[in-house]
């Protein structure tokens, strides 16, 4: 067996650099797995109704309104309220930013699988 490559930084040189793990690049925000279905959701279309993405990933109107609250507040999506006809309607968006982090999400889950196999 072979040793680990020493590490200059770390105490003995056999410890694993800080933060070289692929977990360190997941979102805590978006990890969740309500909020990551939402986020999944969402990253397929530009915009999509309340109603569908609650009947989508599953949840109460109360559930994906407290998460969705969650996202809004790290930036992540967009919550757009209007009319059609004389009902009221409430859409979701993901922005640039929940886009983005999205994206180096999923980068970071199929790095730990990657590594897991």
């Amino acid at each position: 067996m072979r040793a680990a490559p020493e590490d200059p930084k770390s105490p003995g040189g056999a410890a694993p650099r800080a933060g070289s793990h692929p977990r360190h690049g997941l979102d805590e925000v978006i990890h969740a797995p309500v909020r990551f279905s939402i986020v999944a959701t969402l990253a397929a279309a530009e915009k999509a109704e309340f109603a569908f993405v609650r009947d989508t990933v599953e949840v109460s109107d109360s559930v994906l309104s407290r998460q969705v609250a969650t996202l809004e507040k790290a930036g992540y999506v967009a919550v757009t309220k209007g009319y059609i006809g004389k009902r009221p309607r409430t859409w979701l968006a993901l922005t640039s930013d929940g886009r983005a982090a999205f994206a180096a999400h999923c980068r970071a889950l199929r790095a730990i699988a990657r590594d897991a196999t």
